[in-house]
């Protein structure tokens, strides 16, 4: 097995004492070499199972290795091993994934390695890669690694067949426990300084986030800001209709609310104003959900031409981590590798996860049974009493009740991460969709049901304020304790003293704070919390104008929370190369098309409207068929507007064409 250390390409494995130095291998002789990730292994691993694994990374591709350069760590013995890159192999994986980069003439270019001379900065990886981009290309030569044919594991009982993913084989044998990228604290340290420490409101460090976490973070945070930014207009016309606009303070629910408490129905009660502003409420919330998500993929098309993955390539999937099967021949790819009938996941899709996802929904249908039931006895008891108390007891029904439901969604995830994983799907981005899919629906069904079944069935419009002020009021307040509070303490108990106990030590600091702490989670919850943020806003913020307001003021330490959590609180998270936020922008545009029907059947309920259509004596049927009319109208509207706002500027539209084009040259060029 000839490895880079038999072609001189060695670093000093002086880690520890200043960074690697240069490598003798002729394609790479001008770079740095950098530790960039980190094995953990067992600590019940035997040196000789370490030497092998280091043997296989540094081997060349051809001899079945991942063509790296590997460091022992501390030493022989221990438990980590250092990974990193030598140009040679960047570059070629560079162009496998279809990353775009400054050419000579400073266009932005699907890179090739045959032409890499013509690109700007090629002989330096550091400039010509983000630190993200080089990391993740380490793992992804790992989690490449095959077995060209059936060998022992040394120092393990196991063996791995022919073409059976090695990393995958040493994670369930118990060799391997992680696999993480390191922190450069200096680079780190610089980012924080510019992204959660300064006191500036608006703003982010895009570019810089870009670099040092990747696509995948870059974008979040993007979208979160874009989002924050978006939410202003939707926030400073609802402040205009609770305070300038007569009456706006007080909508038609509220005074309803006043009069059912009063026991009386008066008729001098003008709600003309209110209902207006309900109107003008609900036409904006329609019309700000388009534009929202329009500008969005513009904003977003121009952010993946800058970044470098406008035009991403896809590669056959090799199997997830997490799949497992019967041992047989790919007709695909001809390896051997597990193999499980896709009909077989189907079939545990349907007659199994399907079910489970009802039970819960069911769940759901009981605690809004409870949730009513609680508040006609608290309406009861207010009735009675009517005091300062019974009227803060009104609110106890919904606060149980939004208690209740985020226990049931935290253990709705739970069970829909381990459906998945029993559904055993091969690809990862099989398993991200169907798990993203039961996650969905579930969280839509178990934030919305209820107002839907308030505003729809009850039509009772004061109940359906009362309790989205409570939902925002009360996430407000968990959300500054969670994004906020807690991360502060962790930070300032937890972490900072074990920085304390290895500051003298350099060497320690590098890696065993790093591994101590927590994996990052992911941005699937954030994404999540962002979606249902929109529902409340796009779906019902005509009944509660100051629903942006609450969403503004929550979105602004949300950003500097999560900025502080990603950097001091878990381990740096691997971030492939994307274009754009994936399935989530799908998600959002089919709450702005929800958003059209809520907002007319509201708008329909308004008390002004029914008391107009008595007066008129319009009958119930042409009511209902005038309010279709008004709702396909305002859709076939959307639909319109949608299309004629471009989702790329014109610019980023023909850089697109333009790389299309040559790769059609190039490709041509090449069968000749």
């Amino acid at each position: 097995m000839t490895s880079l250390a038999d072609k001189g390409c060695v670093p000093t494995h002086n880690l520890f004492q200043g960074s690697w130095t240069q490598v003798s291998c002729p394609c790479c002789m001008s770079d740095r070499v950098e530790p960039l990730v980190v094995i953990r292994l067992s600590d019940k691993v035997q040196p000789v199972t370490k030497s092998w694994l280091i043997s296989l990374i540094e081997a060349s591709k051809r001899h079945g290795g991942a063509a790296l350069l590997a460091h022992p760590g501390e030493d022989e013995c221990g438990d980590v091993i250092v990974v990193s890159a030598p140009r040679c192999t960047l570059l070629k994986a560079t162009e496998d994934l279809g990353l775009c980069k400054k050419y000579c003439n400073g266009d932005m270019v699907a890179f090739s390695y045959q032409d890499r001379s013509n690109f700007s900065n090629v002989d330096n990886m550091q400039e010509f890669l983000t630190l993200a981009q080089r990391q993740y290309i380490v793992k992804n030569e790992l989690d490449s690694l095959q077995s060209q044919k059936k060998q022992k594991i040394p120092g393990v009982t196991e063996a791995i067949g022919t073409w059976e993913n090695i990393c995958q084989k040493l994670t369930k044998a118990g060799v391997i426990k992680d696999i993480f990228p390191l922190h450069d604290q200096e680079k780190l340290n610089d980012l924080g300084k510019k992204w959660y420490s300064e006191k500036q409101i608006w703003g982010q460090p895009l570019d810089a986030i870009q670099s040092y976490f990747g696509d995948t973070v870059a974008f979040y945070f993007s979208f979160l800001d874009f989002y924050t930014w978006a939410l202003v207009p939707p926030a400073l016309l609802g402040l205009a209709l609770t305070f300038l606009v007569p009456g706006g303070g007080e909508s038609s629910g509220t005074v309803m609310k006043k009069q059912v408490e009063e026991g009386v129905m008066g008729d001098d009660d003008d709600d003309g104003p209110s209902v207006s502003g309900h109107m003008v409420q609900a036409v904006f919330s329609m019309l700000w959900s388009t534009l929202f998500m329009e500008f969005w993929k513009r904003r977003s098309s121009a952010l993946s031409e800058r970044w470098g993955t406008l035009q991403l390539s896809e590669s056959f999937a090799e199997p997830r981590p997490g799949f497992h099967g019967t041992l047989g021949i790919n007709p695909v790819t001809g390896r051997l590798e597990p193999l499980f009938p896709e009909w077989k996941s189907q079939l545990r899709v349907g007659l199994v996860s399907v079910p489970v996802v009802g039970l819960f929904m069911g769940l759901v249908v009981l605690g809004m049974t409870g949730f009513y039931y609680g508040e006609a006895l608290a309406q009861s008891f207010h009735q009675d009493s009517a005091s300062w108390f019974s009227r803060v007891l009104l609110y106890l029904p919904s606060i149980i009740h939004i208690v209740y439901t985020n226990m049931l969604g935290n253990m709705h995830s739970t069970v829909a991460l381990q459906l998945t994983e029993w559904e055993n799907h091969r690809e990862e981005s099989s398993f991200q969709n169907h798990h993203t899919t039961k996650v969905l629906l579930f969280t839509f069904f178990n934030n919305f049901a209820v107002l839907f079944h308030i505003a729809f069935y009850k039509q009772d419009l004061p109940l359906l304020r009362k309790r989205l002020a409570s939902l925002l009021i009360l996430a407000q307040l968990l959300n500054q304790f969670t994004e906020v509070v807690v991360p502060f303490l962790v930070d300032r108990f937890i972490t900072a003293p074990q920085k304390e106990l290895l500051e003298d030590d350099l060497e320690e600091e590098t890696l065993r704070s790093q591994r101590s702490l927590p994996s990052f989670p992911g941005l699937f919850s954030e994404y999540i919390e962002l979606l249902v943020q929109f529902g409340y806003l796009s779906l019902f913020s005509c009944v509660y104008p100051l629903t942006a307001v609450l969403l503004l003021l929550n979105n602004i330490t949300e950003i500097r929370g999560d900025a502080y959590k990603i950097c001091k609180l878990f381990r740096k998270p691997f971030s492939p190369p994307v274009s754009n936020i994936g399935v989530w922008q799908t998600a959002f545009e089919v709450l702005g098309f929800v958003s059209v029907m809520s907002n007319c059947w509201l708008l329909l309920l308004s008390p002004r409207v029914q008391e107009f259509c008595l007066e008129g004596r319009i009958s119930s049927k042409n009511i209902l068929l005038f309010a279709i009319l008004v709702e396909h109208v305002l859709i076939l509207f959307k639909m319109v507007l949608a299309f004629m706002i471009p989702d790329e500027p014109d610019w980023v539209r023909i850089k697109r064409e333009q790389m299309e084009f040559q790769s059609m040259q190039a490709l041509g060029q090449r069968k000749l």
